[in-house]
């Protein structure tokens, strides 16, 4: 650990992947720096990073342009090959996004047209007769293909990443949760749990508290607020993950803004069926009866969630309905999935998601960076930051170098 009295140059809060692959590309441009990352818990990737389900993502969903879609494509590539030189296993199981009926084969055939304007390698449609030969057990009438699409451990590589912050110089402070700002200067006091930590300047990362900790900093975010929604997934049991090769998603709804149950065979062999989506009562709640007074009182007081709830009230209730009955969750699976029974599957783990949501009730679609001279903040990383976390890390070292270090 540092001495209390060094002033570091940049610190990083968040030791989750974005922050820990940005403090790791800060460091690989700039090794003479004096850098320290804050992470509040006692070990790495701690939530978000540590919660997912390890889909090595290949950019077919997100708007042709966007951040999400360049550093996607960027970073699935980069991230395969940090895994290769670490000795992460990894595999490209393939993703087959489904339309079981008629009536969604313009909305696939429009999520073809943007994969292909993302340049998705191998993107292609295929008619039912091939679905079934990737995919024996699933029904549908038309799909996309997606064969590079893959899995991974999510916290092996943060962990790694953690190694590569050290190995360059870095300091990793974990335990030290950051409760207050004070500028003093040219600098700044970060406190913590576990005493204070001077900075001059600061990247946040904070993930499920990123406005919590841009509002410390004075940059607290005036359209958008975080809001926690939980994802809960089945497990199959051993007898039956035979009946799932890769990973099988419903084409998108574009009135609802969450993918719906899908399936994913997981790097160690393991199938999750899920997520679904509801509104988590605490921004680390993980079980259905986790509570935070603060949390659920933000989220009432922030009029984008009444407006976002008021266009979903529908699907929103269904997402509750399934989250609290096996057979509704179950009977979703089988709509994919005929031969899946309730016996098949067991509940299984949990994450939480901290979505950037508006004033007007629009989540926001792409990665957001805001801050001010001396202070960065990713106020907006959802999936697929984990796959893009070696370009996102980039592009905020590059931001955050032009920003602190000008000219």
């Amino acid at each position: 650990m540092g001495r209390m009295s060094e002033c570091f140059d940049v610190v990083v809060v968040g030791g989750g992947i974005v922050g820990l692959s940005t403090a790791h590309q800060l460091l690989l441009r700039r090794p003479d720096l004096r850098l320290a990352v804050l992470e509040k818990e006692l070990e790495l990737a701690a939530h978000q990073s540590g919660h997912n389900s390890g889909v090595l993502h290949s950019g077919l969903y997100y708007r042709p342009g966007s951040l999400k879609a360049r550093l996607c494509r960027e970073g699935k590539a980069e991230v395969e090959r940090f895994a290769d030189e670490h000795g992460i296993p990894y595999e490209h199981c393939g993703k087959v996004v489904v339309a079981l009926d008629e009536a969604e084969l313009p909305r696939l055939a429009e999520l073809e047209r943007r994969g292909a304007e993302n340049g998705v390698e191998g993107l292609r449609a295929i008619g039912g007769d091939e679905l079934r030969e990737l995919e024996p057990h699933v029904a549908g009438i038309r799909a996309l293909h997606s064969p590079g699409t893959g899995v991974i451990d999510f916290r092996r590589v943060a962990a790694a990443y953690g190694d590569e912050v050290r190995a360059c110089g870095g300091e990793i402070l974990t335990g030290r949760e950051v409760t207050a700002v004070r500028t003093r200067g040219a600098e700044r006091e970060l406190v913590t749990t576990a005493g204070p930590v001077t900075a001059r300047n600061v990247v946040a990362c904070a993930g499920l508290h990123a406005d919590r900790v841009a509002a410390l900093t004075g940059n607290a975010p005036r359209d958008h607020r975080i809001v926690p929604f939980r994802g809960d997934y089945y497990t199959f049991r051993p007898e039956a993950r035979g009946l799932v090769n890769g990973l099988v998603y419903p084409v998108p709804d574009p009135s609802f803004p969450f993918l719906g149950v899908h399936f994913t065979r997981q790097i160690d062999g393991g199938v999750l069926a899920g997520p679904n989506a509801v509104l988590a009562l605490a921004r680390e709640g993980y079980g259905r009866t986790d509570v935070s007074v603060r949390d659920v009182a933000g989220v009432l007081a922030w009029p984008g969630f009444w407006r976002l709830a008021g266009r979903n009230l529908r699907m929103g209730a269904g997402e509750v309905w399934r989250d609290l009955v096996k057979s509704a969750f179950v009977s979703d699976m089988q709509r994919f999935l005929p031969e899946i029974r309730a016996d098949d599957v067991e509940f299984g783990p949990s994450g939480v998601r901290g979505q950037a949501l508006a004033r007007d009730g629009s989540l926001a679609d792409d990665f957001l960076l805001e801050g001010s001279p001396n202070v960065l903040h990713v106020l907006n990383a959802p999936s697929p930051a984990a796959t893009a976390s070696p370009a996102i890390g980039r592009h905020l070292a590059e931001q955050a170098l032009e920003r602190f270090f000008p000219g």
